[in-house]
């Protein structure tokens, strides 16, 4: 059964859908959202177990998209573009292979379409650790991952310690174990909707090879990388993402 998403939508002009990464929430794209606003109408959701969104377990990044599915119908605001960040984008991979008719134009960023055996057992390496131990162990390694030296010098990851160490621990092991299982690879030749590939320079989650594969597994797909990018970039380059991501939805969705 899908879960009812905490939700806002800002600005008004063609739709645009913005996914948040695992153990976020959708305040953490609001600095995207501001910007792109100014020419969208933008919905920013939480995703099941983040944020004000209720908890309920999840095996699969479909149980996400199938959320996601049902509140884009109560809205209507589907068709629309859609950018996902991280997690957010493998939830919008099975938003577009699963629900093709709700996504006009997608954006993959950070993430990958399919796990080797190494990153499987990373994913759930993680998941493990988190549920043994708590998120205290490893948000270190976490942020080193996900943020640039100079960004965490300065104290820009505080607000996502303080978040992740806030969460249900269930959200985060539920989540690296759906996208641990990630198979969306074989279905995304299917996609006949314009698609952008998107990675991050210095993304050490995601690196760019890992993205450019995905974005060959897409029929037309485009691929691009922002110079320095982090794995958490919509959140550590707000402005730099956006001059990527807008102009490409702006002319999707025209």
């Amino acid at each position: 059964m899908a879960v009812e998403l905490n939700h806002r939508i800002d600005g008004s002009g063609p739709h645009v859908l913005l996914l948040h990464a695992v153990g976020m929430d959708s305040t953490f794209l609001e600095p995207l959202a501001a910007i792109l606003s100014k020419e969208f109408a933008v919905l920013t959701v939480d995703l099941r177990g983040h944020g004000k969104s209720p908890y309920a377990p999840a095996t699969h990044v479909s149980d996400y998209a199938d959320d996601v599915h049902a509140l884009l119908g109560k809205l209507s605001f589907a068709p629309c573009g859609i950018a996902g960040f991280a997690m957010g984008g493998m939830v919008a991979q099975a938003l577009a292979v699963k629900y093709p008719q709700d996504v006009r134009a997608a954006v993959f960023a950070n993430i990958n379409h399919q796990q080797t055996k190494e990153s499987y057992a990373a994913l759930m390496g993680r998941a493990d650790a988190a549920r043994l131990d708590g998120m205290a162990p490893i948000l270190d390694a976490t942020m080193e991952r996900w943020f640039n030296e100079q960004f965490r010098r300065k104290g820009g990851d505080a607000a996502v310690r303080a978040r992740l160490l806030g969460n249900d621990i269930r959200t985060w092991c539920d989540a690296f174990t759906a996208m641990a299982n990630v198979d969306t690879a074989p279905k995304l030749k299917s996609l006949s909707m314009p698609v952008l590939c998107l990675a991050g320079g210095d993304d050490r989650s995601t690196p760019p090879p890992v993205v450019k594969a995905m974005a060959d597994a897409i029929p037309g797909a485009r691929y691009a990388v922002l110079p320095g990018g982090p794995h958490m970039m919509f959140f550590e380059m707000p402005d730099e993402t956006a001059k990527i991501v807008g102009p490409f939805l702006r002319e999707a969705l025209a």
